[in-house]
């Protein structure tokens, strides 16, 4: 009985361990948001623009309501229009989830923009993603939606 106790627990420990394994895919789609953030940085936004599906549909939170692709850039123009260039970033990622062809990841930003009048006030943002894998192979985000972080930074 102990000996069989001992084997179930083996199992247990082997499947969370398993399981709590990166996925190729979602590994594939957190380089991608690694791209996003230093195409943002660089001010790249044809390649910027290039990671968003055609029917996307999100809710960034510096827009009072969702929008589609057509306006995903204005936030980076908003900044850029005032001589501001994104300073520095650090990604905290969080939690990745596969389904199919449907890659989720959550993570917070840390984020400083500067410009003409110095170096702006870092912010916080909690961000989700969902990404879409195209009967190509690649991965476009297809829905999203990011807020500040609450007072403590999470």
């Amino acid at each position: 009985m102990k000996r069989l106790g001992g084997c179930i627990l083996v199992l247990i420990l082997l499947t969370s361990v398993l399981s709590a394994a990166p996925s190729p895919d979602g590994e594939n789609v957190w380089k991608l948001e690694e791209a996003y953030w230093a195409y943002v940085k660089a001010n790249d936004l044809q390649q910027y623009l290039g990671l968003w599906h055609s029917d996307f549909l999100g809710w960034p939170s510096v827009n009072p309501e969702p929008l589609r692709k057509d306006h995903i850039t204005d936030w980076i123009a908003n900044h850029t229009s005032k001589g501001e260039t994104l300073k520095s970033y650090d990604l905290e990622r969080l939690t990745t989830q596969v389904t199919g062809n449907v890659v989720t990841v959550t993570y917070r930003v840390r984020l400083t923009w500067g410009g003409p009048n110095g170096p702006g006030q870092p912010a916080t943002l909690r961000i989700i993603h969902t990404w879409l894998r195209s009967a190509a192979g690649g991965w476009q985000i297809i829905s999203g939606m990011s807020c500040p972080a609450n007072a403590e930074g999470h």
